[in-house]
């Protein structure tokens, strides 16, 4: 048997493992099942459960049809490979090589998503930046953060919009909000949840010495549609007021712009995006379900802890991430100690080996693809 025959067999082998352990067969009698739900006349009477069964549906359909078409194409390749050991030719074999090299970093990535596990990893994700110590510097680093995410999300196909955005005095940003749609956003975003920080000689100080300084970045999954969070209308206080960032002149000569406070928790959310009130106070709606499913997940999670007699962070300021630019350049996650030179390349989006060094530390280092 040939090498090449040997490593088209040892993927195809990994694929179909895989697949077993996943219960592919199951998953697509689920699929069968939903689909037969979806036909029923008063399948949308309830938007809600209805747009949350058909993302369920999609995903399930996305992830049988990958594994089934990678292991198809393995099977073709396997077949040409054992021709080619009893008619040899070399245009063909170099035919079959090279359709090989998409399919092995197709399985790459497959691998990296099968790490992502988490109850809520598929979902889309609300991602907030706020300034922190630092000054107008703070400011402009948490501008450089959401530029960064942005294209991160532009370079996986994401969609996004900014929710709220509240401009610096001088530079930068003081704090914005964005939500992120795409299958596992979240699951990928939730790496960066914490303090990020820079140092860097100053743009902004005259004698260009050198300056730290921080932002804070929260990830929370984007819940709606698929949980029921209940707020009582006496619960909510909600001011208008003119959008300040950019949209357009209708947004900024109305009072189109959204606060909205939940009274019990104290927490505050925004949204200015919108071109009416109205609906900016349906994405303000969202963002606040969105955080107080988080908040009560986090007193859970103290909870357990509590009682476990660990040791509880009661808020993000962990600082989970150093960016150098003087007097060298490296970037360094302090969780995983992954680290790179590439500042210029971290800073245009390219994040994807801290979130991959990330999710091998939680799953202690073992690959998903066996």
């Amino acid at each position: 048997m040939s090498e090449l025959t040997n490593k088209i067999g040892r993927l195809l082998g990994r694929v179909e493992k895989t697949m077993v352990r996943l219960d592919l067969a199951s998953k697509g009698e689920q699929i069968e099942k939903l689909e037969t739900e979806s036909m029923d006349p008063d399948f949308w009477s309830d938007n809600r459960k209805a747009q949350a069964i058909m993302q369920q549906l999609n995903a399930l359909r996305e992830e049988v049809t990958t594994w089934q078409g990678v292991a198809a194409q393995l099977n073709d390749l396997l077949g040409l490979a054992q021709l080619l050991e009893e008619e040899p030719d070399a245009e063909m074999q170099a035919e079959v090589v090279a359709s090989l090299v998409p399919i092995e970093e197709q399985i790459e990535k497959l691998q990296f998503d099968l790490m992502l596990s988490g109850e809520h990893d598929e979902r889309d994700v609300i991602l907030s930046i706020h300034a922190g110590s630092g000054g107008v510097d703070a400011q402009d680093w948490a501008e450089i953060l959401l530029r960064m995410y942005l294209r991160w999300a532009e370079h996986h196909r994401f969609k996004t919009e900014v929710y709220d955005y509240s401009e610096g005095e001088e530079a930068g940003l003081k704090s914005t909000t964005v939500g992120i749609t795409g299958r596992f956003a979240y699951g990928y975003l939730r790496s960066e949840a914490g303090t990020h920080r820079l140092i860097r000689l100053s743009p902004f100080d005259a004698a260009h010495r050198r300056h730290t300084s921080f932002a804070k970045v929260e990830v929370i999954p984007d819940i709606e549609n698929a949980i029921e969070i209940n707020i009582r209308p006496e619960d909510i206080e909600v001011d208008t007021y003119r959008a300040t960032g950019a949209g357009g002149q209708h947004v900024n000569k109305t009072d189109s712009a959204v606060r909205m406070r939940h009274m019990p928790t104290g927490i505050v959310v925004t949204c200015q995006n919108e071109r009416s009130q109205l609906q900016n106070r349906e994405v303000a709606l969202k963002l606040l379900k969105a955080k107080l499913y988080e908040l009560e997940q986090k007193k859970h999670e103290e909870e357990t802890a509590r009682l476990k007699g660990e040791h509880v962070q009661a808020d993000f300021g962990t600082q989970i991430r150093s960016v150098t630019v003087h007097p060298y350049s490296i970037v360094k996650d302090h969780r995983t100690n992954y680290e790179t030179g590439n500042t210029e390349g971290y800073l245009s989006g390219d994040i994807d080996p801290f979130i991959h060094a990330y999710l091998q530390d939680q799953a202690g280092g073992v690959a998903a693809l066996d």
